[in-house]
């Protein structure tokens, strides 16, 4: 039998880290421009970033929304349920850049709650966001004002719009401010008529089980241990005090990149995390794609010794590009992966042509922070992790903590620090932030087997949400856009595995009588109202979809037509 690593935990929780001062992202900033002012926060287009500018630019924002009567809040204390807000929100449709980082703390120091927006989506997908999410301000980059625009059409009112320029020559939207000139025009004062609160929210739209995307809620507070890991690192244990914080932040900065979106979790979480430890963050100047040569290009010059990327789809090109070049003096020294599988083979080649890299697999979703690790340093099957503290696994009935060793298979879970809920969706909060043994707990999906007190084996995501080049795929979302065709009788749509993608989008269509085949027409329907990676890649035409009594898609018929269909190709 196991030992329980402490009276109060079940057996498969290897422990819990002593509980600190409660954080607000806002004061994390103020600390460190206090303590370490010059330095650099930020590098992109060869620009230094230092923390004392970042503040600066972030109150001037602040007060700008707080002059516009975003910064009126509902105190939780109580007041308000977990999938209610309490605040006004910021979307932010950005590309990579200082900008987004001040769209962040600006919004923060003036007690609005910003959230991401993929800039990847139409116009019908970004009105989706807004009428769920109800935003008092839109950021976004000029070259994405068109599907803005799209977005508006017909709102009663219309959120505050700041446009960022940029190459696109787009002018402004009428009614938006241009964001520069309304930010400069701002004073650089304390706003010491706003006190941030660690129980602000921090939002982040995903999808995983959740279906259409929902937003994610946390208090600043909770998010800063588990997604953003500001603790101390040599305990593993959560700050005393803020005044514990302060040597840390004066230790040599470790220069860090991330080559995803920060409209992703993953990649702003990262990010956020190293910046308010005292890091240095250096993002790639190409940031409409993945420039693989670009990036190598720029961890060379910039010195960045940690990466964090997406699996296959990053990987790959990154072997392509050591295979053209070899960059003997690369000074990588880390590798983080997570939000998509890294394929052992990309793992191996990986360290083959990078002698001392340690490559990390990381385990969580937006609704936990991060649940397992794993060194892949050596060859392995890639499905086991090291249990992070506070993660669990609990039984299918959600019920009880499982115990290594049990035989069936339990669901991945997060104790201790764990989101409030899905902004408005009452319902789906309940079902995934469970009371298990008298604790709230958080169950974002995964299935798992509990291997031992430390250890557990990943079984994949219990849903049929698509995962392709690190992007989520709702299936729901593309069928119901495929069924709007005149042309279509019926759809269901599911994932194929792609060598580079990990998954890409198929979509099975029993098309009216007497209609003909025409992918081509299917493709620019959906492209009209979906983003590209969410178009399907390939159409089977099918005379019937399959479905359960229940009405619901037999997801398990789709899949194996799917893969047959696959196999014929090849062959």
């Amino acid at each position: 039998m196991t030992s329980r690593k402490a009276a109060s935990l079940p057996a498969n929780v290897p422990g819990s880290r002593v509980r600190g001062v409660e954080l607000s992202l806002s004061r994390l900033l103020d600390q460190l421009a206090d303590e370490v002012p010059d330095r650099t926060s930020i590098r992109h287009h060869g620009v230094s970033i230092s923390a004392a500018t970042l503040r600066s630019r972030s109150r001037r924002l602040a007060r700008l929304l707080a002059g516009r009567g975003l910064s009126e809040v509902t105190e939780r204390d109580g007041n308000l349920a977990g999938h209610e807000s309490g605040q006004q929100l910021l979307g932010q449709c950005l590309l990579n850049g200082v900008e987004y980082f001040e769209g962040l703390f600006g919004s923060y120091r003036a007690r609005v709650a910003p959230f991401n927006i993929n800039y990847r989506y139409v116009g019908d997908e970004i009105r989706y966001l807004i009428e769920n999410a109800r935003p008092g301000a839109l950021q976004y980059h000029a070259r994405f004002a068109p599907a803005v625009a799209e977005a508006l059409v017909g709102l009663s009112r219309p959120p505050l719009l700041l446009q960022v320029a940029d190459s696109s020559g787009n002018a402004l939207l009428p009614g938006a401010l241009d964001y520069e000139s309304a930010v400069a025009a701002q004073p650089d004062d304390d706003l010491a008529d706003i006190e941030p609160s660690p129980d602000d929210l921090y939002v982040l739209y995903t999808g995983g089980t959740t279906g259409m995307p929902k937003a994610v809620l946390w208090r600043q507070a909770d998010v800063a241990i588990p997604g953003l890991s500001v603790f101390d690192r040599a305990t593993g244990n959560e700050w005393a005090s803020y005044d514990a914080r302060v040597p840390a932040l004066h230790r040599e900065p470790e220069v860090s990149m991330t080559c995803a979106p920060l409209i992703h979790g993953a990649a702003q979480w990262m990010s956020l995390g190293s910046l308010l430890n005292g890091g240095t963050i250096v993002l790639p100047d190409e940031v409409e794609r993945f420039d693989a040569a670009e990036v190598l290009d720029t961890i060379e010059r910039e010195g960045v010794i940690s990466l964090t990327i997406v699996g296959d789809a990053f990987a790959g090109a990154i072997l392509d590009e050591l295979a053209r070049r070899s960059r003997p003096r690369l000074p990588l020294r880390f590798l983080f992966t997570g939000g998509a599988a890294l394929r052992p083979a990309y793992r191996n080649a990986l360290i083959d042509a990078l002698p001392g890299l340690r490559i990390f697999d990381l385990v969580g979703a937006s609704e936990s922070g991060q649940q397992g690790r794993v060194e892949r340093s050596e060859r392995s099957d890639g499905r086991h992790f090291a249990l992070l503290p506070d993660a669990a696994v609990v039984s299918e009935d959600r019920t009880r903590f499982l115990d290594p060793g049990h035989e069936g298979l339990g669901w991945l879970a997060k104790r201790g620090r764990v989101p409030l809920g899905y902004l408005g969706d009452a319902a789906k909060t309940a079902e995934t932030f469970p009371v298990v043994d008298g604790e709230r707990v958080s169950v974002p999906g995964d299935r798992a087997r509990l291997v031992s007190a430390e250890e557990f084996e990943l079984l994949g995501r219990d849903s049929v949400t698509i995962n392709t080049g690190g992007e989520k795929v709702f299936a729901e979302e593309v069928e119901l856009v495929l069924k709007r065709h005149p042309a279509v009788h019926d759809a269901v749509v599911c994932g194929r595995a792609s060598e580079r993608w990990g998954q890409e989008v198929i979509a099975l269509v029993a098309l009216r009588r007497a209609t003909k085949r025409a992918d081509s027409d299917l493709e620019a329907h959906c492209r009209q109202h979906l983003a590209g990676y969410k178009t399907p890649r390939s159409f089977v035409l099918v005379d019937q979809v399959v479905r359960q009594p229940s009405g619901k898609v037999d997801y398990q018929w789709a899949q194996r037509l799917v893969e047959g269909e696959s196999n014929r190709q090849q062959r």
